[in-house]
């Protein structure tokens, strides 16, 4: 049934602080829980905390105090809602397992959106990322089994495969390489501007995360191995972010930021399967339907325009995590030996590229090549975790 959050209200913003009672949120079992109630946690707090990020930004290039005022009181509860979600994830887990839960978001999340997305040019840019995450879930799925001795399979549940995709020292380009085309605002599809701000969340967080647990490591090996794919997440980042047209407007931004979380949440209760879980979800969708009519309010008062103009009349299909183990094999097949130049694709390396991987490298392995090194020596092969009806995927080597 059709869903149009400008229709709808929600609870109104005066009614919406909770106490320390409410935020006491209790956390998913890890051992009973769908794997994607935790991939959705994932995505919701790097959704939130991208709207707090957002408004903070908003309110210092704000000269209106009214506004940064009003900014302010629907900031507080989104981080009410960033500290409700991401305190739904379990303190057992370790950085390791929420590492390898993170690159399942990434994986699954943006092989659903390079499916769903109706433009070419952001629908290959969705193509050529996941197949870079598909990579690091492999890689910290290795050290997984070094450090604790345990399988990824077990996180993943067999929901996503373990195996390689884009070799990850080969994901290091030069800065001038990651930058996208943005998308024109006035003639893309609605949909379009929701999965450009979905995965560049997504992926924002990811960095945010490896940059600060990284260190946390005393093994070398990991904390290498964190430094490492941390640069190539600040790289995504870039790549998604530039796709954004940056002519929209703050009040245009606002209105997408909150017309995506109603979206997200919306689409989150309707497969919920953890009815704790989905509880969140339907509080949360409650208030961001009002937190996007304040914001369509400020855009018709200080940009003159009415908000259906920029944002879809309806929410489109819901937003699905779900395996997309074919679809992955196929880009595998097809897109591996990509890379980067300008804003555009190449299957051929480039004098750009090839000098990035010489200063970077400087002819020795990478420490996500290290880690596969390692745990040959330690276990005489590499942990993978393909599904029934497998077929070999073989190694590329590790420089073109």
């Amino acid at each position: 049934m059709p869903f149009n959050p400008l229709e709808q209200r929600g609870i109104p913003l005066d009614r919406q602080v909770r106490n320390w009672r409410e935020l006491n949120v209790e956390p998913i079992d890890p051992d009973h829980t769908d794997p994607y109630t935790r991939c959705r946690i994932i995505t919701m707090n790097g959704i939130e905390v991208e709207a707090i990020l957002f408004s903070h930004q908003f309110a210092r290039h704000c000269p209106d105090p009214q506004v940064k005022q009003r900014l302010a009181e629907v900031r507080y509860i989104e981080a009410q809602q960033q500290k409700a979600v991401n305190w739904l994830l379990p303190g057992v887990s370790s950085v390791l397992e929420t590492t390898i839960a993170y690159e399942q978001v990434a994986v699954d999340l943006t092989a659903w959106v390079a499916r769903m997305e109706p433009e070419p040019y952001l629908r290959q840019a969705y193509q050529f990322g996941v197949l870079e995450d598909f990579d690091h879930l492999y890689r910290y799925a290795n050290l997984y089994e070094m450090i604790e001795h345990r399988k990824a399979a077990k996180i993943v549940d067999g929901l996503t495969e373990v195996m390689p995709g884009r070799p990850t020292p080969l994901h290091h380009r030069h800065p001038a390489d990651n930058v996208r085309e943005p998308y024109d605002k006035h003639r893309t599809d609605p949909l379009s501007k929701l999965h450009a701000l979905t995965i560049m969340s997504a992926e924002q967080q990811t960095m945010n995360f490896y940059m600060n647990t990284g260190p946390t490591y005393m093994e070398p090996i990991a904390r290498q191995l964190y430094q490492e794919i941390g640069l190539i997440e600040e790289e995504h980042v870039t790549h998604y972010e530039s796709m954004v047209d940056p002519g929209e407007t703050w009040w245009e931004q606002l209105v997408n930021h909150e017309y995506n979380e109603c979206y997200l949440y919306h689409s989150f209760m309707e497969q919920e399967s953890d009815p704790k879980v989905k509880a969140v979800w339907e509080l949360h969708l409650n208030m961001e339907l009002e937190h996007l009519h304040l914001a369509c309010d400020l855009m018709r008062r200080h940009d003159g325009r009415d908000p259906a103009e920029v944002l879809a009349p309806e929410l489109p299909n819901v937003l699905t995590f779900e395996p997309n183990k074919a679809y992955l094999r196929e880009l595998i097949d097809t897109q591996l030996d990509l890379t980067t130049l300008g804003t555009g694709y190449v299957r051929e390396a480039h004098e750009r590229f090839e000098a990035m991987q010489e200063s970077l490298h400087g002819g020795q392995p990478a420490p996500s090549e290290q880690v596969m090194i390692r745990h040959r020596d330690d276990f005489g092969r590499e942990y993978r975790h393909q599904t029934e009806g497998d077929h070999p995927v073989p190694h590329l080597r590790e420089e073109l």
